[in-house]
């Protein structure tokens, strides 16, 4: 993965990377109400869960499904492809 990570820096790719906490560290905060409540995470029950994020900037939606194709044999995980608003 790092060899994949330096060659999406060298080709201006990279904006930001990081690996998230498994989800038994997870606490939901739900402050729609009087007072906020807190409760232990994960915020959805599922036997799949996001474990962390890469921040791309590519040229168009083309280039970043290879790229995301690239990083799932890389991390050996599911990718989900999302914009960034």
């Amino acid at each position: 993965m790092s060899a994949f990570n330096e060659r999406l820096i060298a080709e201006g790719y990279w904006v930001f990377a990081g690996g998230l906490a498994d989800t038994d560290a997870a606490t939901v905060i739900d402050n729609r109400g009087e007072q906020p409540v807190f409760s232990d995470g994960p915020f959805v029950e599922s036997k799949e869960y996001l474990a962390g994020v890469w921040v791309w900037e590519a040229p168009d939606l083309d280039v970043a499904l290879k790229l995301a194709a690239e990083a799932s044999k890389v991390c050996d995980r599911k990718i989900e492809v999302r914009p960034f608003l």
